[in-house]
Order: C-alpha cells, then structure tokens, then sequence
C-alpha cells in the first residue's frame, strides 16, 4: 500500500495562509485523440457565465462575466453590495449554472496564475468556507508549483502535468466523476469521486492572475 504524501496548497483568508493536509490515491486514464461533437442546443452541455453575486471583493469579472481576475486589494467589503449568496472571506466565485443531472465539459484558460481552484461545488454551499474544504466542494487545484485534487480538505497530489495555459474539467453528475482534463492529447489526468445529492455549480477560486472560462465546447470522445 501507498504511504501517505503530505503536500501544503494554501488558501488565502483575510491576509492570512491556512494549509490543508491529506493523502490519497491516484488515477490516470489514456483517451482516445479523436472528438466528438455536442450540440449546445441539446442542453447536455449549455454555455454558463460567472454569478457576480457570488464573487468575493477581491474578483474582478470581465469578458461578458466569463474571466475573472484577481486583485490584490480589491474592493472595500462594505463598497460592495450585500449579498447572501457572495462569498465573505474566500476568493471565490461559482458560475451560474446549477447541475443536478447529465454529463458537463468545460475548458478554463489560465493567465499568469499561481495560485487557484476549479471544479464545483453545491450551489447552497457555505459562503464562509473555500471550495475544497467541506464535503460540498470538489476541486483540482494548483499552488506551491504543484497541482492537488481537494474535497473536505482531503488533499491528493496530482502527478503528470506541468502548468498548462488551458486545461478541461469533466462532470458526470449520474456516476459521480470530476475529471482534470489535459486538452492537449486529450486525456483525463485525474479523478475525484464523489456522491452527488444537491445541485452543484461550476466554482474557481483564485489567488493570483486571471482565468477565463470556455463552456459549450466539444468534448474530448471517451471521456
């Protein structure tokens, strides 16, 4: 059996670093080059923008709400509108689509990022929490120069990729997958598992830079 690795991704709060310990198993699955196409307008893959009203201060959004970038002051808290559904501590945005069934692609872009988190997490979540620490979030995430897949703040290093300028992010709701996409062979680099019971949304954090999401896209065939 395969020792435990303890590896450190941070996530910002309030000025402050809070590191997240855990271990876990790996899986790498070899796709074929090939791709298929899927409809947009067959709602099995609708495009989806970023929800303002859940972006932290310190998130910008732009291009029609599908990129976000990440200042280092940001705005004042109390300059920006009161919202239950914003996120209060964590640099977090999710988009505003919510999935409760069927299968999902999606591409993200990242620019001059050293620090962030894409995947999903339940569209009810805690706004008090970063996605990746509860048991209602499920990331892969890149800090330190190392990636991790992260949910209730289980930690798993992610081997076999650099620091790519795009990645892909799979969803099966029905059979409970999460994959990291490489967009360049393409292949899943990673899995997390999970058993989904509530509506879950695409979610980003970021700490650094800026990301720019792509979805309605074709996906990769075998994924």
């Amino acid at each position: 059996m395969a020792m435990p690795i303890r590896i450190y991704p941070l996530c910002r709060w309030a000025g402050r670093t809070v590191s997240s310990l855990s271990a876990g198993h790996r899986q790498e699955v070899s796709l074929s080059a090939r791709r298929r196409f899927i409809s947009t307008s067959t709602g099995d893959n609708p495009q989806f923008r970023l929800n303002e009203r859940t972006a932290h201060s310190s998130l910008d959004l732009f291009k029609k709400d599908t990129g976000i970038i990440y200042r280092m002051l940001g705005l004042d808290p109390s300059q920006v509108q009161d919202d239950p559904e914003r996120f209060r501590e964590w640099a977090v945005v999710l988009a505003d689509k919510k999935i409760s069934s069927g299968r999902h692609y999606w591409e993200v872009t990242v620019k001059k990022s050293q620090e962030f988190r894409l995947g999903v997490a339940e569209a009810l979540m805690s706004r008090d929490e970063c996605v990746g620490t509860n048991s209602s979030s499920w990331v892969f995430g890149y800090a330190q120069r190392k990636w991790f897949a992260m949910t209730n703040s289980k930690v798993v290093p992610v081997t076999l990729v650099g620091k790519p300028d795009r990645v892909g992010i799979l969803l099966d709701y029905e059979a409970g997958i999460l994959g990291l996409v490489d967009t360049e062979k393409p292949r899943i680099i990673h899995t997390l598992r999970a058993q989904f019971i509530a509506p879950v949304c695409p979610a980003f954090g970021l700490w650094d830079g800026e990301l720019l999401t792509h979805s309605g896209l074709e996906e990769p065939e075998g994924l």
